[in-house]
C-alpha cells in the first residue's frame, strides 16, 4: 500500500473508515463511476472504532424495542413519531444492502446481519406504559404483528432468561417483534470497503488527517502517514465528507465553515458485560431493551443482546456509562479541551447548567462496583453468575452540543452539518447512527449535490427503491419491500 495518496487531485476525500464513509463511498462509486475517490483513515484498519461490532450495540435500529424513542405524553398514550421515522429510515438501509447483495458486493448477508427478536421488557409500574405503547405502534404498518404479554410463561418461552428465578409476585409485561436484527457494523463496513475499492475507490489506513484549507471553492486536505514510511500529504478536491465519529468535531471546527459555529461535544464512554458461556447463551435469543435510569443518557438504555460474532453467538449486557474526555476510543485525554471555543463556549456551559442529574449520574456509574453492575444485570437476569461475564469497554459517542433557547442543548441523535456550498460535510453524533447510515448519506448527497439528482434519481432508485416515498403510506410498496429485502437478506419476515 502507498504511503502517501496516489494522486494530487480527488473528485471526493472522504475521512474516517467507518461504515458512514464505507457507505458514501459505495454509493459514489456506483453513482459516478468515473470519479476519483479517496477513503483515508487513521487506524491500521478500517470499522474499528464506532463501528467495530463491540464498541456497539448492533441492534439494527428500527424502534422495535427502544423504549426512549416512544416517549409517554401527558394524557397517558405514547408518541410515537420519533419510532416511525427511525423506522422508516432502517428500512431504506435494509434495501441497501439487499442491492448490494444483489450485486455481489455482500456475497454473504449472514456475515453482517442475522435475524434476531426485538423486545421491550418492564416491570411494576412500567407495564401500563409499554401497554400503550404496543397499542400505538401495533396499528402502525410498520409494526404489525408485534406481539405483547403479562403471561410470565409466555415471556419465558420468548426469552427464559428474563424469568427464570424471578420473583413470583412481580408483575412484568414484554412486546416481542420478530422481524428485529442484529448488525455487525464492523463487518460490513470492511465489506463495503473492500467492494469500494474493487470499483475503484483508493482506501488508505494509518492516513491521519491534520488540517482542511480553503482551495477556492474547493479544499485541500492536509495529513501524515503513520506508516512504517511515513511522510505527509496534501490533495486538492472539490468535496470533502467528515465521518471520523468523534474526530469529526475537530476537522469541522479546523474547517472554519460559519454552519460549523456553535457546535460543541460532549464524549460519553461505556463498557458492557460480554458472555459467551454456550450454556447460558443457548438459553436467550433476543435483544431485549428496558427502562433508563432517571437521568441517564438514551444511550445507556439497559439491554440485554443476542449478538453474532462471526458466526458464534454471544450475549451482551449494558452500556454502563462513563466519563472519558477522549472523542475516540483511541483518542487522546485532551480532546475534549482542545474543542473549547469562543463561539462554543456558552452553548457548553449551558448544557452543564441543564444537566445536572446527567452529571450525577455519569458520577455514579463511573465508581460502580463489580457487584453493583451485577446487580443491574439481574434485573434482567435473576440467576446472572458473575462468572460467566467478562467487562469490556464499549466505543466512545460524542453527544452534540448546539445553539439553543436557553443558551445550549444537548443532543442525543446524529447531525449533518455542511457548508453552504455543499463542498464539505461533517457528521456529529451517536445513535442510532451506524443503522441510518444509508438514509443520511441519501440526505448528505441532496444537500451537497443538488445539482445531481436528477441526473442520479434512476440510479438512486435502483439501489434503494423506495427512495422518495414513504413505506408508511404505501401499504403495497411496504409489503413488497419487506418480502424482498427478508429474502435478499435471510431474515425472518
Amino acid at each position: 500500500m502507498s504511503s502517501v495518496p496516489a494522486s494530487n487531485r480527488y473528485d471526493a476525500v472522504l475521512i474516517g473508515g467507518g461504515v458512514m464513509s464505507a457507505t458514501l463511498a459505495t454509493m459514489l462509486a456506483e453513482l459516478e463511476p468515473d470519479w476519483k475517490v479517496l477513503v483515508l483513515e487513521k487506524l491500521d484498519t478500517v470499522g474499528a472504532e464506532s463501528s467495530d461490532m463491540w464498541n456497539n450495540a448492533g441492534t439494527g435500529h428500527s424502534a422495535l424495542c427502544e423504549l426512549n424513542y416512544t416517549p409517554a405524553t401527558p394524557d397517558g398514550g405514547v408518541d410515537i413519531g420519533k419510532a416511525v421515522a427511525i423506522n422508516e429510515q432502517f428500512q431504506l438501509s435494509r434495501q441497501f444492502w439487499a442491492h448490494l447483495v444483489e450485486e455481489g458486493v455482500l456475497p454473504d448477508p449472514g456475515n453482517f446481519i442475522n435475524s434476531v427478536p426485538h423486545m421491550s421488557f418492564v416491570r411494576g409500574g412500567d407495564v401500563e406504559f409499554l401497554r400503550a405503547r404496543y397499542e400505538a405502534l401495533s396499528r402502525h404498518p410498520l409494526f404489525a404483528g408485534m406481539e405483547w404479554s403479562e403471561d410470565r410463561a409466555a415471556i419465558g418461552e420468548w426469552a427464559p432468561l428474563l424469568m427464570a428465578g424471578r420473583a413470583a409476585g412481580e408483575r412484568v409485561a414484554a412486546t416481542r417483534a420478530q422481524a428485529g436484527t442484529d448488525v455487525d457494523f464492523g463487518s460490513l463496513t470492511k465489506q463495503m470497503l473492500a467492494g469500494a475499492a474493487k470499483n475503484g475507490v483508493e482506501l488508505l489506513t494509518g492516513h491521519t488527517v491534520k488540517d482542511l484549507r480553503r482551495r477556492g471553492s474547493g479544499w485541500t486536505v492536509v495529513g501524515e502517514s503513520t506508516g512504517a514510511s511515513g511522510g505527509s500529504f496534501q490533495v486538492a478536491t472539490p468535496f470533502v465528507f467528515v465521518g471520523s465519529g468523534g474526530g469529526a468535531l475537530h476537522l469541522l471546527q479546523r474547517s472554519g465553515i460559519p454552519e460549523g459555529q456553535g457546535f460543541g461535544g460532549f464524549p460519553v464512554s461505556g463498557q458492557w458485560l460480554r458472555c459467551t458461556n454456550e450454556e447460558v447463551v443457548e438459553r436467550h435469543a433476543a435483544k431485549v431493551y428496558g427502562q433508563a435510569e432517571v437521568g441517564a443518557p438514551p444511550m445507556s438504555v439497559p439491554h440485554l443482546d443476542t449478538r453474532f460474532d462471526h458466526g458464534r453467538r454471544a450475549l451482551m449486557f449494558g452500556p454502563y456509562a462513563g466519563f472519558s474526555p477522549k472523542f475516540l476510543k483511541q483518542g487522546s485525554l485532551l480532546d475534549l479541551p482542545l474543542s473549547v471555543r469562543p463561539h462554543n463556549l456558552l452553548p457548553m456551559l449551558a448544557v452543564a447548567r441543564d444537566n445536572v442529574s446527567l452529571m450525577t449520574y455519569l458520577g455514579k456509574q463511573i465508581v460502580q462496583s463489580t457487584d453493583q453492575r451485577l446487580e443491574a444485570l439481574r434485573v434482567f437476569y435473576p440467576d446472572a453468575r458473575s462468572d460467566d461475564w467478562e467487562l469490556l469497554t464499549a466505543g466512545q459517542r460524542v453527544q452534540v452540543i448546539k445553539k439553543g433557547p436557553r443558551g445550549g442543548v444537548l443532543q442525543f441523535g446524529t447531525e449533518l452539518v455542511h457548508a453552504g456550498d455543499g463542498s464539505v460535510a461533517a457528521l456529529l453524533g451517536a445513535s442510532p447512527g451506524a443503522s441510518t447510515a444509508v438514509e443520511v448519506m441519501l440526505r448528505l448527497l441532496r444537500q451537497c449535490f443538488p445539482a445531481h439528482q436528477e441526473l442520479w434519481r434512476e440510479r438512486l432508485t435502483a439501489m434503494v427503491p423506495s427512495y422518495g416515498t414513504k413505506l408508511s403510506e404505501d401499504t403495497d410498496l411496504l409489503t413488497a419491500t419487506l418480502a424482498r429485502t427478508s429474502d435478499v437478506l435471510r431474515l425472518a419476515a
